[in-house]
């Protein structure tokens, strides 16, 4: 029967329905569907996509997989490959592809690509089944497991994490938040003296025009109150703090006992802090400070040899704090004021509590381009965790802020690089023409550049293996952590920042790295990764000689033999101590005087519960409190290995009286031994008592 259709006027000369049509069903057409269906499914090529990923979606489909929808399907993306309904019913691409994912809705999936691991349960997934995601890999992921992890380098290989990744610590641990106060404060002393050497430096290069003008404007200071100039003082404390920290790096601090004081007390440390704000953010003078310039460089050449952060440490002590599980920049400021610091973190209880605030940190002298800073995205691809296999992207891109750097503001338009920031500010009037509108550049403009620089060499000699080698250290120290699934795979994304040395610094991990083609750059980059990670995860792992596009084995370890786990089997085995019948005989004719028990009283107590602690009781004290016939019959069989004696139970006016090997005094008769404070090894029945 004809689908009915109701019609509007014409506007525009074109004609729009009011219902949706349905495509005519071409039996032919079914028929290829569920043959291609019947394969797929016989080839295990059923896969499962949440999230914006045409991609993904598109470069699967051509290699012939099928579609599985997941219940809560995620709205169409933009670039989802599909013919506009209502353009003809043979370019209804949406529908034959929805048309087979309905022949394939109650069958397994076999290929998992989501945005969150949680969307899927991983520790249930087969052994044939893959998704791009591992279990616990925030332990490397996460700024708070990135901080805590890499601390434990030393126990993986011999670099140290000082080298590749800025100091860090979690405020909501009470010890490291102490650390970090200690460390604020030392880069403060640190900081004073390269401000004491730098502006001698100044001074002496300056012309002498502007010699004398900085003679006259620094006498004008000197005579006005509000621009007073700070003692010399300032410097013999940031001095002898330094030599302090080299002394605890040289172990020269082991003899010294913990009862000391401390060298610089709670009230000289804010009186420190005061005078240090005001010399280095507010331009204050060092009274006397040309004494100190020699003594101030001979400690920093000193610090250089086992501070390898002290040359991006910089002079206004900047520090960057990052709520420890949010990302594309949410919540992250930078202060340079420890009691602001400390109060931030003290206005969130909820993230302080659960040690969720991160402070790290910040590179004060990066590299710049043209006076702007930048961060490079660089992507990997983990394919195995035993043998832990990863694979590097050959290419990466840049991304620059909108205004020109500078330390003398805190602004997260000048100090973070993240597209989601950036993207809400104008760039800057002054901004540099060399510098790109959409605030991006590819690796292979980021070299011509240093070509012009005359330093291209070094982005093979240095940029590349210090980000490589910083990866491998990351997931050397997580690799114990992270629930591993043999057929599962993760493509992560990686942030670095470069020194004016080039040397990479890594500043966090991120799982489920963006895709979205925010630029020219990004949009050939990101679906080109996405197709070089299926010929990695699907072509090499049947064929080694396969094409794997722009990705690069880097890093292959040695597999560790898992023994197989077979579960606990437990077994106790016991026997029973047997006594010889001459030994119960004398213990019996040379026992001392017995206790006194009334007959109930012994049922009472032989009664306790003795399984508690025995999982095999002994006959004669299982069958104790039993009476009448029973009770005769199991005597009976008791005093069958004794001597012939009488079998005929205790009067009940008669006390039956027990005996026990127990320290207790026999002459307290309120001193009575508990049941289970001690252990018959045998017992027997006479006329009038037992004895065990």
């Amino acid at each position: 029967m004809p689908v009915l259709q109701s019609t509007v006027a014409p506007v525009g000369g074109r004609i729009r329905s009011s219902v949706r049509s349905l495509p005519v069903i071409n039996p032919d057409r079914l028929k290829t569907a569920k043959t291609l269906v019947d394969k797929a499914v016989k080839l295990r090529k059923v896969f499962s996509v949440q999230g914006p990923y045409p991609v993904i979606r598109a470069a699967l489909w051509a290699r012939g997989w099928v579609e599985r929808r997941l219940p809560h399907p995620v709205q169409r993306s933009p670039t989802y490959p599909c013919v506009e309904e209502g353009d003809g019913n043979d370019g209804l691409i949406c529908s034959y592809f929805t048309g087979k994912s309905r022949l394939v809705r109650n069958e397994t999936t076999y290929f998992y690509w989501t945005t969150r691991r949680d969307n899927i349960d991983c520790r249930s997934l087969r052994h044939d089944q893959m998704t791009n995601h591992y279990a616990n890999a925030g332990t490397f992921t996460t700024k708070v497991g990135l901080c805590v992890n890499l601390r434990n380098l030393q126990w993986f290989d011999t670099a140290d994490p000082d080298t590749f990744f800025p100091r860090c610590y979690r405020l909501g641990a009470e010890d490291e938040k102490h650390a970090f106060i200690e460390d604020f404060r030392r880069t403060a002393c640190t900081s004073l003296l390269q401000y004491v050497v730098e502006t001698s430096i100044w001074r002496r290069d300056e012309p002498e025009g502007d010699k004398q003008k900085s003679k006259n404007s620094l006498a004008e200071e000197l005579d006005n109150e509000e621009h007073r100039s700070v003692g010399p003082e300032i410097i013999n404390t940031a001095l002898h703090v330094c030599q302090e920290f080299l002394s605890v790096l040289k172990h020269s601090d082991i003899d010294v006992t913990a009862e000391i004081p401390p060298s610089v007390e709670e009230a000289q440390w804010a009186e420190f802090l005061k005078h240090y704000y005001m010399v280095v953010h507010k331009g204050k003078l060092i009274r006397g400070s040309s004494v100190f310039v020699e003594r101030c460089q001979d400690m920093l050449t000193r610090l250089q040899a086992v501070c390898p952060q002290l040359d991006t440490d910089g002079l206004n002590n900047i520090w960057i704090i990052k709520p420890g599980a949010k990302s594309r920049g949410r919540g992250i400021m930078c202060m340079n004021h420890l009691d602001e610091i400390l109060a931030l973190v003290d206005t969130d209880r909820a993230l302080t509590k659960e040690s969720k605030w991160v402070v790290q940190k910040y590179l004060e002298r990066p590299l710049l381009v043209h006076c702007t800073k930048f961060d490079l995205r660089q992507w990997f691809l983990v394919t195995d965790w035993n043998p832990l296999t990863i694979w590097f992207y050959k290419e990466c891109y840049l991304r620059f802020s909108t205004q020109p750097y500078s330390t003398k503001t805190l602004d997260s338009s000048v100090h973070l690089c993240n597209n989601s920031i950036q993207k809400h500010f104008q760039p800057s009037r002054n901004r540099h023409p060399g510098l790109p509108e959409d605030n991006m550049w590819s690796c292979s403009q980021f070299r011509s550049f240093l070509q012009r620089e005359g330093r291209e060499t070094e982005w093979e000699s240095v940029v590349i293996p210090g980000m490589q080698q910083a990866v491998v250290h990351a997931l050397q120290t997580a690799q114990d952590l992270v629930e591993p699934h043999k057929a599962s795979f993760e493509l992560y994304g990686a942030d670095f920042m470069l020194g004016r040395d080039l040397r990479p610094w890594l500043l966090e991990i991120n799982a489920s790295p963006t895709m979205a083609c925010s630029s020219t750059v990004t949009a050939r980059l990101c679906p080109a990764v996405q197709v070089d990670t299926l010929r990695v995860v699907l072509d090499w792992r049947t064929d080694p000689s396969a094409y794997t596009g722009g990705f690069k084995l880097i890093y292959k370890q040695a597999a560790v033999e898992v023994p197989q786990y077979l579960g606990v089997n437990l077994l106790v085995e016991g026997a029973t101590i047997k006594r010889s019948r001459h030994y119960r005989q004398s213990f019996i004719s040379n026992s001392p005087l017995p206790h006194q028990v009334h007959p109930e009283q012994l049922s009472q107590a032989v009664a306790e519960p003795r399984h508690k602690q025995f999982s095999q009781k002994p006959h004669a004290v299982a069958d104790f409190p039993l009476l009448g016939k029973e009770s005769q019959v199991k005597k009976s069989q008791m005093t069958s290995t004794c001597p012939k004696r009488e079998t005929s139970s205790p009067p009940p006016s008669q006390t039956l009286q027990i005996h026990c090997s127990s320290p207790t005094d026999p002459t307290d008769p309120q001193r009575m031994p508990s049941p289970t404070s001690y252990t018959p090894l045998s017992a027997t029945w006479t006329r009038n008592r037992v004895t065990m």
